[in-house]
């Protein structure tokens, strides 16, 4: 479980297909403080399982499913990811529940500073428009955010200064690729909606 407060952005190392899965190998800091094998962490909010690490980077074993459903298969070295640690007990919620199980994949299609702030619009893929509720919340590449306008065809959140420093939001541009993970309450709502009327 986590929160959608990305505690830093690290740096992809290499992303590589081996014998038995694909290897992403990520550079960070923050994250790499306490940590222990099997730990998990969420990647662009996703949810993998540390395999191994050292002082500086940490790797993952990652399904094919999981590269295919993500914007996994856009990752190159170089490229930015968001990091969150699991959420601890008695640790702050300062977002909302994350699961770490990506829903989707978005489409940017704006990205620009107006004014001190700056205006994120997505397109999202067809059908999933039902899970999202203005001033809901949702998680894009794991960062727990509001959503500032519904349209027909996707969303809209506002950042601020801050969320474009930590996360790797400051590298989006229209065209690029955001992982989707929607509010579980909204979820399962419609889950035990269905289940009645059927």
């Amino acid at each position: 479980m986590f929160t959608g407060i990305v505690e830093e952005a690290g740096k992809v190392i290499s992303f590589a297909a081996r014998a038995s899965a694909w290897e992403l190998v990520i550079g960070a800091q923050a994250a790499l403080a306490d940590l222990a094998l099997g730990d998990s962490i969420a990647v662009n909010g996703c949810c993998l399982t540390v395999a191994r690490f050292d002082k500086e980077s940490f790797s993952f074993d990652v399904l094919e499913e999981t590269r295919r459903l993500t914007n996994f298969h856009a990752l190159a070295p170089g490229t930015l990811v968001n990091l969150e640690r699991s959420l601890r007990f008695g640790g702050k919620v300062g977002g909302h529940f994350v699961t770490g199980h990506i829903d989707a994949v978005g489409t940017v299609e704006v990205m620009e500073q107006r004014g001190k702030d700056y205006y994120l619009q997505v397109r999202l893929p067809g059908g999933t428009g039902r899970y999202v509720v203005h001033k809901g919340s949702i998680a894009l590449d794991g960062i727990s955010l509001t959503i500032a306008e519904v349209t027909e065809t996707g969303l809209a959140v506002w950042l601020i200064p801050t969320t474009m420093e930590v996360t790797n939001l400051r590298e989006k541009q229209a065209g690029d690729l955001v992982n989707l993970e929607f509010d579980l309450l909204g979820k399962h709502v419609e889950k035990l909606l269905q289940s009645r009327t059927s």
